[in-house]
């Protein structure tokens, strides 16, 4: 004979059973579900019959959830979102193409945004979904095409295909440059120069930043000790750079994302190839499981393969630089 206790809940229950534990009210979860309050009412009760405990505490003007009802939510929380995101990823697929790609921000705003309308130009009829953050992105999630991702070679998945890796350098504007030259601002023809300067640096606590820092890159240059006029402290990359370009002091920039300002003449090496320095770190593409068949996410990372390349070569990283995860001896 069957377990009662064994038999799955309804999709019914678990959705009105969401919609009341997240705005804790049964009458607005009956109007977002477009069902009457007593309907709500039924398949909240019809819920605790089947699980045999009760849900929620019900007062005369407020609700609120059991212990039992705060442990079901955990559950079914994640479980109806990736839910509605497949069933939003199945219905996209029949309309318009999109690709979702997940990556810092950073990387997004340096690299790969000024890149992209040229991606668009050759394929108009694919959409791109940019989500930056600097979270590390649930490669498992339907949504999800692909990862840009900044890791140790040992860190990166089984399949990622390495894009380039890290090299550092000083950067400051042109317009600090020309005060330099023209008796108007600090000498910084040599590390110990940057003394009398700001120094731009990455306040963030990742391992990574060991070596995005100034310190690491003093220490390499027999300068450990150097203290610089003031210290900038920022959260991310970019707003390195954009302190850099605004003449407000000496960023640390990673030069995969800043060459072709550096080409441009908006950024300058005041110490040259001499100043640059690399990290173990490394810029992988990773596909994600949900979009390794559909046409456009390969025409996507083949094109973003296309573009490191390019960047590869500008940075001058040669063929035995680009070894990725399982490769080599």
């Amino acid at each position: 004979m069957n377990n009662p206790r064994r038999r799955p809940l309804s999709l019914g229950y678990l959705r009105a059973f969401e919609a009341v534990a997240r705005r804790l009210s049964f009458s607005d979860a009956a109007e977002e579900l477009f069902v009457t309050q007593s309907a709500m009412s039924r398949q909240i009760k019809g819920l605790e019959d089947e699980l045999g405990a009760p849900l929620f505490v019900r007062g005369t003007r407020h609700v609120e959830l059991t212990q039992d009802g705060t442990q079901l939510l955990r559950s079914v929380e994640p479980f109806l979102a990736r839910l509605d995101a497949s069933v939003r990823q199945i219905r996209e697929k029949r309309s318009r193409q999109r690709v979702s790609v997940s990556t810092f921000a950073s990387f997004a705003s340096l690299w790969l945004l000024p890149r992209i309308e040229a991606f668009q130009r050759q394929h108009p009829d694919i959409d791109i979904r940019v989500s930056a953050h600097d979270s590390l992105a649930d490669l498992d999630d339907p949504e999800l095409d692909l990862v840009l991702r900044y890791c140790s070679p040992a860190q990166a998945p089984p399949g990622a295909v390495r894009l380039f890796g890290e090299t550092l350098t000083p950067a400051v504007s042109r317009q600090l440059m020309e005060q330099i030259s023209h008796g108007s601002a600090p000498p910084l023809a040599r590390p110990a120069d940057l003394a009398q300067h700001t120094l731009a640096e990455e306040d963030d606590n990742k391992a990574s930043t060991e070596y995005l820092s100034w310190r690491h890159w003093l220490a390499q240059q027999g300068v450990a000790a150097l203290q610089p006029r003031r210290w900038l402290y920022l959260n991310f990359t970019y707003q390195q750079v954009q302190a850099a370009l605004a003449g407000q002091g000496v960023a640390l920039a990673r030069v995969a994302l800043v060459y072709e300002a550096l080409a441009r003449g908006e950024l300058v090496e005041p110490f040259g190839l001499s100043g640059r320095t690399t990290s173990p770190y490394t810029y992988w593409l990773i596909e994600g499981t949900g979009g390794r068949s559909r046409p456009e996410v390969r025409q996507f990372c083949e094109w973003v393969e296309a573009q490191a390349a390019l960047t590869r070569a500008a940075i001058g990283e040669t063929g035995d630089d680009a070894i990725g995860p399982g490769e080599g001896d």
